[in-house]
């Protein structure tokens, strides 16, 4: 299935390549169906492959004290995944499972690198999407000990929405397949903290919530309560 293009700034991996790159990269790659609930991968073992998602959504995790599950992010179209235990010691640093129907380009790491080798603009959006990854979870773990839970959690959305949100009728849509507590954890908020403030932003008309489906109706306050800067090339 066919991935729209980004409008430059999101950087979900396969979008920042051309149509040779993409097209190179499917000839090296089998792509493969998941159904809910499926392990791409598991947290500890050998890395051989990269996915990248073409449709669907995937969480990340690892397994946290007393086997609770932890939830690090989380992974849609167009994104890649599994791409960091290449960059380490070759062991994966999480879980990824597949949340609805997924299909993805599964991708042996040795044709990855080479892939990589031989188109220099493939390879600058992959270190463009590392940095990027490797920024955010810098900035989250500084971010903790000296924002709230709210900030964090509005934090969260507009990265959502900047990424993932499509224009709909009355705001940016998000469709969120997550629990609250699944994204409670990944703001590193307790589950009661995210649901009061989503409660709170609700009866301001900041957002509207249905099931795994989220609709920013005024983005500014969002901006104000993460204290970040709106992006002046992409109105929300």
């Amino acid at each position: 299935m066919p991935v729209p293009r980004d409008n430059g700034h999101e950087g979900r991996y396969w979008n920042l390549l051309d149509e040779a790159e993409q097209a190179a990269l499917r000839e090296m790659s089998q792509l493969a169906e998941f159904q809910p609930g499926d392990v791409l991968c598991t947290e500890g073992e050998q890395a051989t492959h990269v996915f990248v998602l073409m449709d669907g959504w995937v969480k990340i995790s690892s397994a946290a004290d007393g086997g609770r599950e932890l939830v690090l992010g989380l992974r849609g179209s167009g994104d890649i995944a599994g791409e960091l235990a290449a960059e380490s010691d070759g062991l994966r640093t999480a879980a990824v499972k597949a949340i609805n129907n997924v299909e993805a380009l599964i991708v042996p790491h040795d044709r990855f690198s080479q892939f990589l080798d031989a188109h220099r603009g493939a390879n600058h959006a992959y270190r463009t999407v590392l940095t990027r990854r490797w920024g955010e979870a810098t900035g989250i773990q500084r971010s903790r000990p000296v924002s709230s839970g709210s900030q964090r959690l509005a934090a969260y959305l507009i990265d959502l929405a900047e990424r993932y949100g499509t224009p709909g009728d009355s705001g940016t849509v998000i469709t969120i397949p997550l629990s609250q507590e699944e994204i409670a954890s990944i703001v590193g908020v307790s589950r009661a903290t995210a649901t009061r403030a989503l409660r709170a932003w609700r009866c301001r008309g900041i957002i509207k919530t249905g099931r795994r489906r989220l609709t920013i109706t005024s983005i500014t306050p969002l901006y104000r309560i993460a204290h970040r800067e709106p992006h002046s090339s992409r109105q929300l």
